[in-house]
């Protein structure tokens, strides 16, 4: 099940991230989260603002992501590429997963792509493990875009349109 974070989810959600960043280092990733992101405070931002979504299984959190739909600032400027869709998206951040639960990406996903059919998304070029998740989900590599403390990221983007194109391509091929 996926709800809005409450601030009761705060430790639950700050272990799960634990379990992330600990996972991205392991896989070869230690540097996109270091030891702490994200913040304390920026978690309870998200919560507060509405932006902060958990998966539960038994009414235990599992997963945890941020979505909201507007533009983000570190998308403005992307080189290496261009963005496949000008048109108004959502964002989806920070997701995390303790593990336990498979295909917890999809999930979030498909839960973000029945709210808003234009997604953009970015993670570092050492987070292959996110990389090939977000190809397997349909979103498309569109450059690099830079964080505000200047650290670069793959962009990627997802719009029902251009995939509702591409099952009519393959369709007629």
């Amino acid at each position: 099940m996926i709800r809005l974070a409450e601030k009761t989810d705060l430790p639950a959600i700050l272990e799960v991230y634990q379990i992330a960043r600990k996972f991205m280092a392991d896989h070869g990733n230690a540097i996109q989260w270091g030891d702490s992101y994200p913040p304390v405070s920026l978690v309870e931002s998200d919560i507060e603002k509405k932006q902060l979504y958990v998966m539960t299984e038994q009414e235990q959190i599992h997963g945890v992501f941020m979505f909201y739909i507007g533009p983000e600032p570190d998308y403005a400027i992307i080189e290496k590429g261009q963005w496949k869709n000008p048109a108004p998206y959502g964002v989806v951040h920070r997701v995390a997963s303790d593990g336990t639960m498979k295909g917890m990406l999809g999930q979030c996903l498909d839960y973000c792509k029945k709210q808003y059919g234009h997604l953009r998304m970015d993670t570092h070029e050492k987070n292959l493990v996110m990389q090939h998740l977000l190809e397997k989900n349909g979103f498309e590599r569109c450059g690099i875009v830079y964080m505000a403390d200047g650290t670069p990221r793959i962009g990627y983007e997802w719009n029902e349109i251009l995939e509702t194109r591409k099952e009519t391509w393959s369709d007629q091929l």
